[in-house]
């Protein structure tokens, strides 16, 4: 399996730190942010990643993760001209996805306990379509909220204000390249973004949308309090990834 890390966005809720430095590129603990989603992908068994990256800080990327060698993995790289949602950014990578081919997607500010490599096994035997990572929250009126049945979801409320669950849809997604020909069949939302929320539900309403949950801390490290949060608990990570 491939792994592709969405590293785009403007981080505005991260300004003034993200008026000069892409926000994935600020330090958590010892390391980059971007740093940890390369080290779970690696963990898993995942060598070929490509970064998805908007134009400001891209020279940053390369100097500090170069061909990816010196962290044992082959990293690509591809620019979003312009931020148009997840969905859209996940498009750039149809070509280094190949078709039939199996994928892991990580949101580079999502930071995250365990290892992917159960799960990508679990993905790895399942038949046809996606599964996405949930994570029990205190408030999942923030998030998307999925509907579950047994072992499927079959609708992600966005932001609900009752919530039909506890749970989240964390960033970290597993797709067939089925999903290219989705993304070109939804409709910018209201904000004029290309919504991953509508992606998966597609495969949701095919019944091909399968989940598992988290079982260690998640965040997403998008602002100043979750980023001071990740940093306390990422603080003595152990960054040598050979």
């Amino acid at each position: 399996m491939k792994g592709v890390i969405l590293a785009g966005g403007s981080g505005t809720r991260l300004r003034p730190l993200t008026n000069m430095i892409n926000k994935h590129l600020l330090p958590v603990g010892r390391y980059p942010m971007i740093y940890y989603s390369i080290k779970k992908l690696y963990e898993a068994g995942i060598e070929d990643i490509l970064i998805i990256m908007g134009k400001h800080s891209a020279g940053l990327y390369t100097d500090y993760l170069g061909s990816g060698q010196e962290w044992g993995v082959r990293i690509t790289y591809k620019i979003q001209e312009e931020a148009g949602g997840i969905a859209q950014a996940l498009a750039l990578s149809d070509g280094f996805v190949n078709t039939g081919d199996k994928f892991v997607t990580l949101l580079g500010d999502n930071l995250f306990e365990d290892s992917l490599a159960s799960y990508v096994q679990k993905y790895e035997e399942q038949d046809k379509g996606a599964m996405v990572m949930l994570k029990k929250v205190t408030d999942p009126r923030r998030y998307g909220v999925p509907i579950l049945n047994e072992n499927k979801i079959i609708f992600i409320e966005e932001k609900p204000s009752t919530p039909k669950s506890n749970y989240c849809v964390t960033g970290i997604y597993m797709y067939d390249s089925d999903v290219f020909k989705i993304i070109k069949q939804i409709e910018p939302s209201n904000r004029g973004e290309m919504e991953i929320t509508d992606v998966n539900n597609v495969y949701a309403a095919e019944g091909h949308l399968a989940y598992s949950i988290l079982n260690g801390w998640w965040t997403d490290a998008g602002t100043f309090d979750s980023l001071h949060e990740a940093a306390a608990k990422l603080l003595t990570f152990d960054g040598d990834p050979q």
